[in-house]
């Protein structure tokens, strides 16, 4: 866990590939439990320490995680999330070069709970829900290609799933296509950048994410 922005109302942290938000079957240590022990030492808070989790990322992917510190802040920023007024870029490595240098990508998925995986479809179809991205070629190396996303709609595995459909699995990401696993269990998902009006203040956030330490990631030239 990294700190990269904090205030009295939110705290944003980078996580990395094996750290999971929220609770789940595994029982493993969650990172709002970091996050609030974090906050319980740094300013020596007695008892429970509030926090409020506003969005997750899947357990396999690293990069920005926001949280609320104050309800007034959960309430405003669960609205923005709700309303698309948060902007979200992504990196993601893949093997396969697109089939274009930039686009947008217009998908109906459908979420298959048993499975825990969406699958992307032309056309509108019953129970499916529209997920569009904006992607882009911004580097290369000697064996993968380097995409930056903007997300427009947050649905479930949205990234893994359209860049999966289009021909271009992101690396690791065996439950979408890829051949073969990252050897740390991650897929080469990054949450880089992530930008809001402050719920409370009104000023412009804007943070990015350092990179994973994997040599991979700096191995990149320019398209």
């Amino acid at each position: 866990m990294n700190v990269v922005y904090e205030d009295n109302h939110i705290i944003i942290v980078s996580k990395s590939g094996s750290e999971i938000v929220q609770g789940d079957k595994t029982g493993d240590v969650t990172l709002a439990d970091m996050v609030k022990e974090y906050i319980r030492q740094k300013y020596h808070k007695p008892g429970n320490v509030f926090l409020g989790v506003v969005h997750r990322l899947d357990r396999p992917v690293s990069g920005l995680v926001v949280f609320a510190r104050t309800s007034k802040a959960l309430t405003r920023l669960n609205e923005m999330f709700r309303t698309k007024e948060v902007h979200k870029t992504y990196m993601a490595i893949v093997a396969n070069r697109p089939p274009a240098s930039e686009g947008e990508l217009v998908h109906w998925l459908v979420r298959n709970e048993k499975q825990n995986k969406s699958y992307a479809y032309g056309r509108e179809r019953p129970g499916a829900k529209q997920a569009v991205l904006d992607y882009r070629l911004v580097g290369r190396s000697e064996r993968y290609y380097l995409l930056e996303v903007d997300l427009k709609t947050g649905r479930h595995h949205q990234i893994r799933c359209q860049l999966a459909q289009m021909g271009c699995p992101i690396k690791g990401d065996l439950k979408y296509g890829a051949p073969r696993s990252n050897p740390d269990g991650g897929i080469c998902l990054h949450a880089r950048r992530i930008r809001f009006v402050h719920p409370v203040s009104k000023e412009e956030i804007c943070v990015e994410a350092p990179f994973p330490s994997d040599i991979l990631w700096s191995s990149f030239s320019a398209v």
